[in-house]
């Protein structure tokens, strides 16, 4: 009796994965009516966001279309404490970001932001990304300048008056102290561990939703440089 009624708990809990997991099948959201235009040459702008685990929100930004680099790292605490072991203790301030090194003559910070709202994450869960709980995996916009901070903070403002989500969004728009680098081997983790029933489940979908919502930015990605 015991046995099953553990196998019915396992059931529903992994069903609750699921779902939690596969947000980021909803349509595609507006774009954002404040942005900057494409730049007329080639160039490198950086944008930090934190979107629960950082596997999942490297995995979406190294497949669009612009994006030359993506690093998985700690923003929002102290250098000394950027490490694994100690962001897991939910005592350091920060959270799992993704650092994104993009062309501006090819996607705009704003277009980023539209991806960053409708695939890579729910913006609407607080300190919490499906079953990642606790501040680490908080929703933040960690802005590089101001006019970052003026165009996250327009974008949120539309979509929460324009009652896009169910519930309002609760992203941190706050400035990047630091970015440090996560360890190795949680750089490119999803690609190099496709076999991962983590990234099977809340990872793999979020992929599959931005081929779907947004094919004209999607690109396919082996590794160091997207294949085109």
């Amino acid at each position: 009796m015991f046995a099953h009624f553990f196998r019915l708990i396992l059931f529903l809990s992994v069903i609750a994965v699921i779902v939690s997991c596969t947000a980021a099948t909803n349509p595609p959201i507006p774009a954002a009516k404040m942005d900057v235009p494409l730049a007329s040459h080639a160039g490198k702008e950086k944008a930090v966001f934190a979107g629960g685990c950082f596997w999942g929100t490297q995995t979406v930004f190294e497949r669009v279309k612009g994006v030359t680099e993506t690093t998985v790292g700690y923003s929002g605490g102290l250098a000394i404490t950027a490490t694994y072991d100690q962001v897991t203790t939910e005592t350091t301030g920060h959270a799992e970001s993704v650092e994104v090194i993009y062309d501006p003559s090819k996607i705009t910070y704003g277009e980023l932001l539209r991806i960053f709202f409708s695939v890579a994450h729910d913006p609407t869960q607080l300190n919490r990304q499906g079953p990642d709980v606790g501040t680490s995996y908080r929703s933040a916009i960690f802005y590089v300048n101001e006019e970052q901070k003026k165009i996250a903070s327009a974008y949120i403002e539309q979509l929460n008056q324009a009652k896009i989500f169910p519930k309002p969004i609760v992203t941190e728009v706050t400035p990047l102290k630091g970015f440090y680098r996560a360890e190795d081997y949680h750089q490119d983790y999803a690609l190099k561990h496709p076999e991962d029933s983590y990234i099977q489940v809340c990872d793999r979908p979020k992929i599959k939703a931005l081929q779907q919502q947004f094919p004209e930015y999607f690109v396919d990605y082996k590794g160091n440089k997207p294949v085109k």
